[in-house]
């Protein structure tokens, strides 16, 4: 059987096509069936590299019987969260609010109007470890739908009404400044691990916008403590399970709080996070540790995630063959095989694979818990395991090209390639959001993604389009383009005008005022895996605040300072969950720096970007520059090149030197 999801743009979707359930796209047809019918919808929502959603899938939506019940009893509808994220947050905060957790593969039952009144995620084929099976929760669902069905719906009317009254709540507002941020610095210090860096415990997830936060705390304040928070982890991180010690890449999370066993999936949006922090790292601390992860990280994109389109594929799976750790596990005898007998003990001691093991049925996963003492011998070995492990199934690649993934991963490449010298990083960046601005605006208007080229009728949410031009204005300061900057302004325009509240100053939602009305517009406030795109948003508007023109530059820098002062009381009390925030706080409280380096002089440039605070907005180019703003009555000095920093609204005098510009901006 084939049912409606073999044209689907999504790679989630598409894994669906075959089952015998009579699946349906989100769609008004598919309620509309629903209620002809007079039956419940069934809404399933997961995504591609999910673990438990491929478990759910094999035991019950492939199964006859399982699908029979379906068919006969449901409408079911099918999402892929990545690719419809709008959906996913309303009814995500639907099950949390019903079960107090979460998670994916997300399992709710709707009335035909879509609104919830049972959620749940994972169900079993048959009842274990307490959870009802799927079927027992079928059964029990239509029971109650048949039975006391006025009563189901109007506790559905009533829990809409909740979620739409709990999603226009907001924190109180509070002015952001030093005091708040030193705070911040202070609960994350609490919250951290001093044994096994990071935060919390186990399951431990990578804190890239927390270590950016930091990290930029430490350049505006010289705080040796928060740069040893992101010192500690960064090396904790690279050193574990959790980074692929043999091609580069980080996974999801470690399922332990010493980094030692990933969730195998390896995502672009982490990915693109943490190549931003290793390549700012490297730059201010010159570790090279974090230089070496940051090149591997940037080819593991360029080489693993990238598409013949030039954009970025969304993520490679948690399972080969239905396996995690397949793929990437090792057993001492392994290494042997590959190695021989010398070299592969050398290797199984540098690389932790003990005959134990520390992963499943005796293999280990990788890690490099200390620098190897024979570099070069390394650096051969390194490469016989990765052409080894290639001969392995390999995990598949969720293809799709999300356009908030893809920013992030031009924003990281940029600004690495920017900060270590490395062109053709900027270059490839470039490609990326060619491919974003010529594929994923249709009519004017961002959608959410694409595959094989194919654009989908998801339309773009908050954060593709803050993250867009998040992405684009580094890549104007990379290049000197002023295309860049007029593109970044064109989007930031639509954004600001289609996502504000109109009742609420300072709150961005998530959807746009002309988007398909879903029970209500949501709002994500903090950050999670990745940035909220309000916080995306803020970001963008303090960095196009120095880059635009003297008319513009005023409203972004106001409409900056009234969002992140509507989140005010959550900082510090969240930092775990507000790091983009914080990260744009330091960068409002830093001025943004600007450095203007205005004729031709690398040295100067070069100068510049890897010494500048993170947040400072670089520019170069000739005097007078057209779409230059930032060049603006700026010219030579002596007939030299020079360089023009300010901090706020005062600058400094010009110089002409590299040295003379590094003292500018020393740490004090």
């Amino acid at each position: 059987m084939s049912n409606r999801l073999a044209s689907a743009t999504s790679p989630y979707l598409l894994q669906h096509a075959d089952n015998p359930v009579d699946w349906w796209e989100w769609s008004p047809e598919a309620f509309a069936a629903a209620r002809e019918r007079g039956v419940p919808v069934l809404l399933s929502v997961g995504y591609a590299a999910c673990h438990w959603c491929h478990v759910m899938a094999h035991e019950s939506f492939e199964d006859a019987a399982t699908a029979e019940q379906v068919n006969r009893e449901f409408v079911a509808v099918k999402v892929d969260r990545e690719e419809r994220p709008d959906i996913d947050a309303v009814y995500m905060a639907a099950t949390q609010a019903m079960t107090g957790q979460g998670g994916w593969p997300m399992t709710c039952f709707l009335t035909p109007d879509g609104e919830p009144f049972q959620c749940g995620t994972y169900y079993p084929l048959r009842p274990r470890h307490g959870m009802p099976s799927f079927g027992q929760v079928l059964d029990a669902v239509t029971k109650a739908w048949t039975e006391d069905g006025d009563r189901i719906r109007g506790a559905a009317g009533d829990i809409a009404e909740k979620l739409a009254a709990q999603a226009a709540a907001s924190p109180e507002p509070a002015t952001i400044g030093d005091e708040r941020l030193d705070a911040a610095v202070g609960v994350l210090a609490g919250e951290f691990d001093p044994q096994n860096g990071g935060f919390g415990g186990a399951p431990k997830f990578p804190p890239s916008m927390v270590l950016e936060f930091l990290l930029r705390h430490h350049e505006r304040t010289g705080s040796g403590p928060a740069l040893e928070l992101v010192t500690g982890t960064c090396e904790a991180m690279a050193r574990g399970g959790m980074y692929d010690q043999l091609a580069g890449g980080f996974a999801r999370y470690s399922v332990d709080a010493a980094w030692v066993v990933p969730h195998f999936e390896k995502m672009l949006y982490d990915n693109a996070q943490l190549l931003r922090v290793y390549a700012h790292l490297a730059r201010r601390t010159g570790s090279p540790l974090a230089h070496r992860v940051t090149v591997a990280t940037a080819q593991f994109l360029l080489r693993d995630l990238r598409t013949p389109e030039g954009g970025f594929a969304s993520a490679l799976d948690a399972d080969t063959d239905g396996v995690e750790g397949l793929t990437y596990a090792w057993t001492p005898d392994q290494l042997r095989e590959v190695l021989g007998d010398d070299d592969g003990a050398w290797a199984a001691d540098l690389l932790a694979v003990t005959a134990e093991g520390t992963f499943e049925h005796g293999s280990s996963t990788l890690q490099l818990l200390r620098d190897p003492d024979d570099p070069a011998r390394w650096e051969r070995i390194r490469p016989a395991l990765l052409a080894a492990r290639d001969t392995r199934p390999q995990p598949a690649r969720d293809d799709k090209v999300v356009t908030a993934w893809n920013a992030m991963a031009v924003l990281a490449l940029a600004e690495a390639g920017a900060a270590l010298g490395r062109a053709d990083w900027v270059f490839e960046a470039g490609r990326t959001a060619d491919l974003v601005l010529s594929r994923h605006v249709v009519d004017g208007r961002l959608r959410r993604s694409s595959r094989d080229g194919v654009v989908g009728a998801a339309a773009g949410v908050l954060d593709d389009h803050a993250l867009l031009v998040e992405a684009l204005l580094a890549l104007h300061q990379a290049t000197g383009d002023p295309a860049r900057l007029s593109a970044a302004e064109q989007l930031l325009a639509t954004t600001l005008e289609r996502f504000a509240d109109p009742e609420r100053p300072g709150v961005y939602l998530d959807t746009a005022d002309d988007a398909e009305q879903l029970l209500h517009r949501p709002r994500e406030i903090t950050d999670n895996a990745t940035p909220a795109g309000a916080s995306s948003l803020v970001n963008a508007l303090l960095t196009a605040s120095v880059l635009a023109s003297p008319e513009r530059s005023p409203g972004y820098r106001g409409a900056a300072e009234t969002a992140l002062s509507a989140i005010g009381a959550l900082l510090p009390r969240a930092a775990r969950f507000t790091g983009h925030w914080l990260t744009a706080a330091e960068a409002m409280e830093a001025g943004p720096l600007q450095v203007a380096v205005v004729g031709d002089s690398a040295a100067l440039l070069d100068r510049a970007r890897r010494d500048a605070p993170g947040g400072t907005v670089v520019v170069g180019g000739e005097p007078g520059t057209a779409g230059v703003p930032l060049l603006d009555g700026r010219g030579l000095v002596d007939g030299l090149p020079a360089a023009y920093v300010c901090r706020g609204f005062v600058c400094d005098r010009p110089v002409t030197t590299p040295e003379e510009l590094a003292a500018l901006l020393r740490l004090d």
